[in-house]
């Protein structure tokens, strides 16, 4: 079922952050600004954008999700709880030693995970075999992948991007989680690519480009639309965004690229997010 109410949407995203930061906070470590980052957009994927069943995980006709910045597995965990592969009890085990729910998403461990990742750089490869697969068989799915900024860095991002060019993927989506940030730094301090070149590069690559507020729903829904309008090349969704994303103390904060949150921290946490949703309700109220 697809949820195309904008504030219905805001609420799943403002719950999948309460999530994320009880899974850190449960599990004492982990990556809370880049996962609080990406939680619109994967609010928008599983709730409005993608053909998925969680009942059918398997499924051969269903949409693919590579979440190639397999550090925020966190926000990963928190969507497919959230769309019922996983149970929301399971992510209180969140990387303890014996759980599924590991640092990096494993896909032989954990429905609804369509490829294992960790090892940054290599999603965008596996992304285009899933598409051309896709087109070969005559499948009709499509294939979104997450990168992070900072990801970009890595040379096989780009040899994958004349990849997807060459052979037309347009059932190929790559949503990039423009932040500005990364684990040692600013992302145009550490390599010098700027937020502002990003667009230009995957357009050079034959990319069909759309440059947009990543943390805002509607704006991540309409970006969906145009992608699948493109036709005879993919397409790459810039969504800046704000690492920490909803969490006033995290927001564009360097420091909590992969920091857990004491017990102080996580109760000031849940009480901006519970804030944040009651505010949500009320706008929900008025528009009935």
């Amino acid at each position: 079922m697809k949820i195309t109410k904008v504030e219905a949407l805001q609420k799943i995203a403002n719950r999948i952050r309460m999530d994320i930061i009880t899974e850190i906070y449960y599990g004492k470590s982990g990556h809370p600004g880049g996962s609080l980052s990406i939680a619109d957009i994967l609010a928008v994927l599983y709730f409005n954008e993608m053909n998925i069943n969680p009942k059918m995980p398997e499924d051969n006709s269903r949409d693919r999700l590579v979440l190639s910045k397999g550090h925020a597995s966190s926000a990963l965990y928190a969507a497919l709880a959230e769309k019922g592969y996983i149970s929301k009890d399971e992510l209180l085990t969140f990387r303890n030693i014996n759980s599924n729910l590991q640092g990096h998403p494993d896909m032989n461990k954990v429905k609804g995970v369509d490829m294992t990742t960790g090892s940054l750089g290599q999603g965008l490869s596996v992304a285009n075999g899933m598409a051309l697969n896709s087109k070969m068989d005559s499948m009709g799915y499509r294939v979104y992948c997450i990168l992070g900024d900072g990801e970009l860095d890595e040379g096989q991002i780009w040899e994958a991007a004349m990849t997807s060019s060459k052979y037309n993927l347009d059932n190929l989506c790559v949503i990039v989680d423009s932040n500005g940030l990364q684990l040692t730094g600013e992302t145009d301090e550490v390599k010098g690519i700027n937020s502002e070149d990003v667009e230009q590069k995957f357009r050079s690559f034959g990319f069909n480009t759309i440059t947009i507020n990543g943390n805002d729903i509607f704006s991540i829904i309409n970006a969906f639309g145009v992608a699948h309008m493109t036709k005879g090349k993919p397409t790459a969704i810039i969504a800046k965004t704000i690492k920490g994303k909803g969490i006033s103390f995290m927001e564009n904060n360097v420091a909590w690229h992969g920091k857990a949150l004491n017990d102080e921290e996580y109760k000031l946490a849940i009480e901006e997010l519970m804030a944040k949703e009651k505010e949500i309700d009320r706008e929900m109220e008025g528009d009935n």
